[in-house]
């Protein structure tokens, strides 16, 4: 029952906070377009119209078409499929590898978890962009090196939070209380920790879904990412980019404003949901803004 209460704050918070409820829009605007890409988009997302290469915007080609004749707004639509699931399946690998360590390093400590974190700080002295680029280069372009760049990628983030709030978790007395009446650390850190660092945890993976849309856009504009002719809006760029001098904009500028809203999204709805459930960073801002009207 209390979970469902607060459930319910949360739900409330999110829609009485507007620019949450624009990040939560834009977020569900994408998801939805790409579950049904196949009934809102108008054409197939490769379906070459000869007669119609370079068309600007227009009541038939909303978004206009490129050089091979296919229409913008289709092959945004769909790829929107690709942007979502390169997100969820990146944040995904980073979750589910990075929190395991952080909550091994916190939990037990020693001579194990300072190599787990020292190991996580190497890969965080490397810019995110780079060093994506340097692991889909060793593994090949591809959606696969993609995936797989971006998901470790997000790795140090999540462990390093995870971290964190182990060190802090593991120090109260109903921890303490556990490990005193014999109680598994398998079942302290499922049962306690975990649990106890969901809120933090949700936000990151919010915010780094934004991160991993920025960061696959990045890698197929290079080349090191989604191939063409699949529809994937940072190849989408790459493609059109030698059309922006000539006027044909809308090749570049509909996919740019595609990733844009996303990570916009991605990011508005983190910002929220870390303001709803963490009192301290809430109370803080409103320390700050009381204190500017004074």
């Amino acid at each position: 029952m209390n979970k469902r209460k607060q459930a319910i704050v949360v739900i409330n918070h999110v829609l009485n906070n507007r620019l949450t409820c624009i990040g939560l829009i834009l977020v569900l605007v994408w998801v939805v377009l790409a579950v049904l890409a196949p009934w809102v988009a108008p054409y197939l997302p490769n379906e070459p119209q000869t007669a119609d290469k370079l068309l600007p915007p227009n009541a038939a080609h909303w978004f206009g078409t490129d050089n091979y004749g296919r229409d913008i707004f289709s092959r945004i639509v769909y790829g929107a499929q690709v942007t979502v699931w390169t997100g969820f399946v990146s944040v995904g690998i980073a979750f589910f590898i990075g929190v395991p360590l952080g909550a091994i390093a916190g939990y037990f400590g020693g001579r194990s978890g300072n190599i787990i974190m020292r190991i996580m700080d190497t890969l965080l002295a490397f810019p995110s962009l780079i060093l994506a680029m340097a692991i889909a280069a060793s593994i090949g372009p591809g959606l696969f090196g993609a995936l797989l760049a971006v998901g470790i990628v997000g790795i140090p983030e999540f462990a390093r939070l995870m971290y964190g709030q182990t060190v802090v978790i593991k120090e109260r007395e109903f921890i303490e209380a556990s490990r005193a009446l014999g109680v598994r650390h398998s079942a302290i850190l499922f049962g306690h920790i975990f649990p106890n660092a969901f809120a933090p945890l949700l936000v990151q993976v919010t915010l780094g879904l934004g991160s991993a849309v920025l960061t696959t856009a990045s890698l197929s504009f290079l080349g090191l990412g989604v191939r063409p002719p699949t529809a994937e809006w940072g190849a989408m760029i790459s493609h059109g980019r030698d059309y922006i001098i000539s006027g044909e904009w809308w090749m570049t500028v509909f996919p740019g404003i595609a990733i844009a809203t996303t990570i916009l999204g991605f990011n508005l709805l983190g910002d929220g949901l870390r303001d709803i459930l963490d009192p301290h960073s809430r109370s803080s801002k409103d320390n700050k803004f009381r204190a500017k009207k004074e």
